[in-house]
């Protein structure tokens, strides 16, 4: 599979292409981060690409997307409880500085982290720990991701 999904995630998503999917949401995708420099870094995608902000959702698909949000920052809870005994925290963030379609991110954060940078913003993390490919998102991290949608399953029943 190509990286174009890359250029367009949540189109990519709709067409069942975006490789990244971890379950499809009420108002959205869960999608795994390319990413995983904190094991178990995930996206809340919304599921209307042309959708920039929380605040241009009716009230009902803000609410839905919230809970998704919730639901999806548990499952990453509860996988990475289950995975690594250091984990510490989500910190679940909606930004869109850069990517202007709405999304959520949830950051697992975990004891073993520096320590100047355990108590910080994910953001202040050194640029190299985004393109650097030992921490790229790869069939390594498919156990992670099963537990994740384990997770998801469980909250949904």
């Amino acid at each position: 599979m190509s990286n174009d999904w890359r250029t367009d995630r949540i189109g990519s998503a709709l067409r069942g292409e975006n490789p990244t999917v971890l379950r499809r949401m009420t108002a959205g995708f869960a999608v795994i981060g390319d990413v995983q420099f904190l094991p178990g870094y995930s996206v809340l995608l919304a599921d209307d690409p042309t959708t920039q902000r929380l605040s241009e959702l009716p009230k009902a698909k803000r609410l839905a997307f919230l809970s998704d949000m919730d639901r999806l920052g548990e499952a990453v809870e509860r996988a990475c409880r289950r995975l690594d005994p250091a984990f510490r925290r989500v910190n679940l963030e909606i930004l869109g500085n850069t990517d202007t379609f709405l999304h959520a991110h949830v950051w697992p954060r975990f004891d073993w982290e520096p320590s100047d940078l355990v108590t910080l913003p994910v953001w202040l993390y050194p640029r190299e720990r985004w393109s650097d490919e030992k921490y790229a998102l790869r069939s390594e991290h498919d156990p992670l991701r099963e537990t994740i949608v384990e997770e998801l399953d469980r909250l949904t029943e």
